[in-house]
């Protein structure tokens, strides 16, 4: 059988990630125009559209008052109108209250800082958040043991400043001082990745909400006031390594709002197969896993990550970190191999992979991973079920 006979190639997008502002275009046009009501200064949107937009409209369709269906802005095509009618989708699983709370500190002015474990989605949320406030998500800084100052203050344009000295033209902005002038919002991702000393440059500018060059002391650029609607959105995992301590000056300019994992099993379950049918799509191919493969796959990590199962049996945790995140990855490897590497069952390839999460760590994590097979896995399998008696049966392919 050729190629052809196969099966359609899937169409790929030009780009294969947009930023959310181009991805849910036409929704943040549409809430623009649905919700007239006071608004922070600076902001796109209103505070409680914001909210809709993040958590949802809970199926039910909005509709845009009559007056205003010919006004807005435009969706990201040309400056189209938006519709009248529009079911916002959820993007964020997790508490409405955590996003209510999260757009208020926004409101306020005062710097968010998402914490939580890896891979519970304080990254996606934090560009949520950004794109519906300000309408972008550009202004991010990505925190490692090698960023520098300049990241959260400024730089040189060394050819100018050789050329003519200090300058606003030579002056290289930051993407917090962008933000500055903007009057728009910043992103650090990772903050605590940062030394101490780089991140403790933020601590002025969250206070002060001033930024001063010195080097162009006695002209107009040598100090820059934060434009209304600037605010810092950052995210840390406290529980990675290589994390370094917050000063308690920088916490306390900072509201805190932890992320906790997706509680649901059937929400989970449904953002694995939504996240990993997307990665497999953007790999060119149509994601083909059964839902009770993904079902067995959410359950098991759900249960090595609280220590407990479903059933109320006590799970020994492993060391690394049982996400959601990886829990979809491992799922796009599922859905990739069943399209490009297709014979036998898929579910044949899922303790491979999971010993391939579980090792990253601790090498200890292996006999953990075993212990869960002969504990919640076997019982499983001797309560009949044909899916988990499968999973029994390749105890052996973890060795």
């Amino acid at each position: 059988m050729t190629m052809t006979e196969q099966a359609a190639p899937v169409a790929l997008p030009d780009r294969r990630t947009l930023p959310a502002e181009e991805q849910h275009a036409t929704e943040l046009a549409f809430l623009a125009a649905h919700d007239d009501g006071p608004r922070p200064p600076g902001w796109a949107l209103t505070p409680r559209a914001v909210v809709t937009f993040v958590c949802g409209s809970g199926g039910e369709p909005l509709e845009l008052p009559g007056s205003r269906r010919a006004k807005g802005g435009g969706d990201g095509d040309g400056g189209a109108v938006p519709p009248a009618r529009l079911a916002i989708t959820p993007k964020f699983v997790g508490e409405r209250s955590l996003v209510e709370r999260c757009v208020v500190t926004l409101a306020g002015e005062r710097g968010l800082l998402l914490v939580g474990e890896p891979g519970t989605a304080k990254s996606m949320l934090s560009e949520l958040l950004a794109a519906a406030v300000c309408g972008t998500s550009a202004l991010t800084v990505q925190g490692t043991a090698g960023t520098t100052e300049d990241a959260f203050r400024y730089g040189w344009n060394y050819a100018l400043l050789l050329a003519q000295g200090p300058s606003r033209q030579a002056l290289v902005d930051s993407p917090v001082l962008a933000a500055m002038r903007a009057g728009q919002v910043v992103r650090i991702e990772e903050i605590t990745r940062c030394l101490p000393e780089v991140q403790d440059a933020l601590v002025s500018i969250l206070s002060d909400r001033r930024l001063s060059v010195p080097e162009l002391a006695g002209t107009p650029d040598a100090l820059t006031a934060a434009t209304p609607g600037f605010t810092v959105i950052a995210t840390a995992n406290l529980r990675d390594r290589g994390v370094s301590e917050m000063s308690a000056a920088l916490k306390r300019r900072f509201n805190f709002e932890t992320v906790a994992p997706i509680a649901d099993p059937v929400a989970e379950a449904a953002l694995v197969r939504g996240q990993a049918t997307a990665v497999v799509r953007r790999a060119g191919a149509a994601f083909g896993v059964d839902d009770a493969v993904l079902d067995a796959l959410v359950t098991v990590f759900r249960d090595l990550r609280s220590g407990r199962s479903a059933e109320g049996w006590d799970v020994e945790r492993p060391g690394t970190v049982m996400s959601t995140a990886e829990a979809v990855q491992v799922a796009a490897s599922l859905g990739v191999a069943a399209a490009y590497l297709p014979g036998g069952d898929v579910l044949d390839l899922v303790p491979g992979h999971l010993l391939g999460v579980v090792r990253k760590d601790d090498p200890a994590d292996h006999a953990r991973l075993l212990g869960y097979w002969d504990g919640p896995v076997r019982r499983r399998a001797e309560d009949g079920s044909a899916m988990w008696r499968r999973l029994w049966d390749l105890r052996e392919s973890l060795r």
